[in-house]
């Protein structure tokens, strides 16, 4: 089924929004102390934060809060590094604020943004650098920054744990902690107390990928005091990161990424809980408790923030699969959503739609923190990047026109080359798994007879077709060995010019210039190094993509090894997705082996007999079955191959920084 659109305004959070904006329109505002409260104009959209106060002359500090468990089993409970920015004008007067938080793994292994920035601090400590422009930008506007040294890495005590109790609750900690429901110190293992006087407690998180992953875990608590959510290319179920129904996406398990991750302390003292990692995600693809309590799509009904999710059309190391469920479940929840779907991969939008982004994000908070009525609730949910730069919106996503169609294949002239239609379709494809080919080879091959993939495409279309949701594509297949690894992919076959997220950029290029957002110091600049699209002309798209461990046709959370000769039919979930086939173009199903760099190659190397009368594809379809027409009469362009992106890079399983 489609992915569904649904978004239910609560009434309490109507009501606390105008009681808040009259409240802090006057706290907020320099020297307001003593005025009227105002209630800002409806709507009003020029209604925003001011940069008013002073970034130079902000509060710098760091404190250690209790997470309350003891992750490293030393004896102590952990205690996790907060670094703050904050204006301090607010506090002279005694008016709290709201807080902007990022919790991350990244802030000293790694890096975080374009620029791969790391945390700084002074002689004393105290922060110097925080990475990327939202203290920059926001404190000068009255919000208080926060910045998370998750359990095992940088400054923090615990160890690593991979999206599980640990690395949630460090971050859910210190939002109790703004809000006064738990401990923080203002050293690591010290017994003075610090306390966060200066917080309303109104918390929004941010972040991309690994730090996203944790804002979509802590708003799963139903932690009170979190209004608002922003992931950037996020993971909603850590075993779908790592596995596609039993197909393994990377070569290790979530403890080679605690490993590169940890800090060298901790990697020392946390060898049990390394070892907890090994044990409990199998490379065989079998699901494990310890992939239940790293799901976070099943306690979406939990979650009391709104959400603001943004992600790439064309992420291969967070894959599409993650937004499609984790929005789909939120709807269903009735939780207040937004989103941004770029054709680019695994890029924060900073780096693809700056101006816009910053604007949006800025009017977004205000609304979710402020309490600023200005109209950002009441505009179109969803932004959709339609070619390079060129943007669409929608009321609703995916659109209420968007119905499921089933497509089925059948046989062409030649082998492998079949037709894409709504009839039933007889007979057999045959083709053997080439783990040396992925998605690119296929495609490019779409008109060829090839041994390594069968491939069906429609005639040239009468008019756009749009997609908008989730895909899913059962195959009955016989394969003639114990294993055997399965894909599919939907290509839109037809000359365009699209973003390269094949790329080292995934579809960014950096370019020397720089330009500034927000106030800068001498140790913290605000002006980062500009970013264009960068481009490629293909002759055809891949936009969905979906895999499986053959032996999982039975279910989806074990597998068993396959009887050669017996069919099995078996259903492949589809990234969600949002594409337009353009007219004159073909709509293409392809079913192959190894999708090369995508998912691992099975033990065995089996050929496969696809039975066309129990194969089909189920779509979201804008305008239902009507939708598809094709003209019977265009002429079919046969090419010997296709030109495309690049194939697939190897991907080190890191959900942070560039995939590479």
């Amino acid at each position: 089924m489609p992915i569904r659109a649904r978004m239910r305004l609560p009434m309490w959070r109507t009501l606390l929004t105008a009681a808040l904006a009259a409240l802090l329109a006057t706290l907020l505002a320099p020297g307001a102390a003593h005025t009227a409260p105002r209630t800002p104009t409806a709507y009003d959209k020029a209604k925003e934060s001011r940069p008013v106060y002073s970034y130079a002359d902000a509060i710098r500090e760091s404190v250690w809060v209790d997470t309350r468990i003891d992750g490293d089993e030393d004896g102590r409970t952990d205690r996790v590094a907060v670094d703050i920015v904050r204006p301090r004008e607010p506090a002279r007067h005694g008016r709290e604020i709201p807080v902007i938080m990022d919790a991350s793994p990244y802030y000293a292994c790694c890096g975080r943004g374009n620029e791969s920035q790391k945390k700084t601090y002074d002689a004393a400590g105290n922060p110097v650098q925080l990475p990327l422009y939202y203290d920059n930008y926001f404190v000068p506007r009255g919000y208080g920054y926060v910045a998370v040294d998750l359990t095992g890495t940088s400054r923090s005590d615990g160890c690593v744990d991979v999206g599980g109790r640990s690395d949630i609750q460090s971050a859910k900690a210190v939002v109790d902690w703004l809000n006064g429901r738990a401990r923080a110190y203002t050293s690591r293992t010290g017994a003075e107390r610090a306390r966060a006087t200066w917080s309303n407690g109104r918390t929004g998180m941010i972040g991309k990928s690994y730090d996203g992953t944790v804002a979509n875990g802590v708003a799963a608590t139903g932690v009170e005091g979190l209004e608002t959510i922003v992931p950037i290319g996020a993971i909603s179920s850590w075993y779908d990161y790592y596995f596609a129904k039993g197909a393994p996406l990377f070569n290790s398990g979530p403890d080679g990424l605690s490993n590169g991750i940890e800090s060298p302390e901790a990697r020392a003292r946390c060898g049990r809980v390394q070892q907890r990692l090994v044990e409990g995600a199998p490379r065989s693809g079998d699901w494990t408790p310890l992939w239940t309590a790293r799901d976070y799509v099943p306690d979406a009904d939990e979650v009391r923030a709104s959400v603001f999710a943004v992600h790439g059309l064309q992420d291969l190391n967070v894959r599409m699969k993650h937004f499609g469920q984790w929005w789909d479940a939120l709807g269903d929840a009735g939780v207040q959503r937004k989103l941004w779907l770029s054709q680019a991969g695994h890029v924060d939008p900073f780096d693809f739609r700056r101006a816009d982004w910053v604007r949006t994000l800025h009017r977004w908070f205000d609304h979710e923190l402020l309490g600023y009525r200005n109209g950002v609730d009441r505009e179109p949910m969803a932004d959709i990047e339609r070619a390079p730069d060129r943007w669409t919106t929608d009321r609703v996503w995916p659109p209420r026109a968007t119905d499921t169609v089933t497509l089925r294949p059948a046989k062409g002239t030649a082998p492998g080359v079949g037709a894409l239609g709504t009839r039933r379709g007889e007979g057999t494809e045959t083709f053997t798994d080439d783990r040396r080919l992925g998605e690119t080879d296929w495609a490019s091959a779409i008109d060829t007879p090839t041994p390594a993939k069968a491939g069906f495409t429609t005639r040239p279309l009468a008019r756009d077709l749009r997609l908008s949701g989730s895909s899913k594509v059962t195959v009955t297949v016989t394969p003639s060995a114990r294993t055997a690894h399965l894909s599919a992919v939907l290509v839109d076959v037809g000359p365009d010019t699209i973003r390269d997220y094949a790329a080292s950029g995934e579809g960014i290029t950096t370019l020397p210039t720089r330009s500034c957002w927000g106030a800068s110091t001498d140790g913290d600049s605000a002006c980062f190094k500009d970013t264009g699209a960068r481009t490629k002309d293909v002759d055809y798209t891949i936009f969905s993509r979906g895999w499986a461990d053959l032996g999982n046709h039975a279910d989806d959370h074990r597998g068993r090894p396959l009887t050669p000769g017996e069919p099995v039919t078996i259903t492949l979930d589809l990234a969600a997705s949002d594409h337009v086939v353009p007219k004159g173009h073909r709509l293409a199903l392809i079913v192959g082996g190894t999708d090369r760099n995508l998912i691992t190659a099975p033990a065995d190397t089996p050929t496969l007999t696809v039975d066309l009368a129990r194969t089909f594809a189920r779509l979201p379809l804008v305008g239902g079955d009507k939708a598809l027409t094709t003209a019977p009469h265009a002429t079919v362009p046969r090419e010997s191959r296709l030109d495309g992106v690049a194939p697939a890079r190897p991907l080190n399983p890191r959900p942070g920084g560039r995939t590479s």
